[in-house]
């Protein structure tokens, strides 16, 4: 069973926390989704924490999980902070192979995004 864990850093409003469990769900029903499942957890700030998100999917009975970062750059949440965290917990589910995607921040079709958003106006 496949599971995606969307990781976003967390905040002390509600309603930014809230955007990214929403994101989570949308993914979820999407019929081109190639997950079993999709969750979404917080760095810090906020619950579901990874190492809880983590669980949630292996409670699930997810075999593969794929973590991505929901960052838009490269700072020491996603070099450092993140994967610290995955590899801390990695010895816990032996039997699970777990992953971290690059932050959405990096990905090549957030140049087409950017030019969408910036041309609807």
């Amino acid at each position: 069973m496949k599971a995606l864990l969307i990781v976003a850093h967390g905040s002390r409003r509600q309603a930014s926390n809230q955007e990214v469990m929403d994101l989570a769900e949308l993914v979820a029903q999407r019929q081109d989704n190639s997950f079993d499942l999709v969750e979404s957890a917080f760095l810090e700030l906020a619950e579901t924490l990874i190492p809880d998100g983590i669980e949630q999917c292996a409670r699930a009975g997810a075999t593969q999980i794929t973590v991505m970062p929901y960052f838009l750059n490269s700072g020491k949440h996603v070099t450092q902070d993140i994967p610290e965290v995955i590899t801390a917990i990695k010895p816990q589910y032996p039997d699970i192979t777990i992953d971290v995607t690059e932050h959405i921040g990096a990905s090549p079709v957030m140049i087409e995004l950017v030019l969408q958003i910036a041309s609807a106006k």
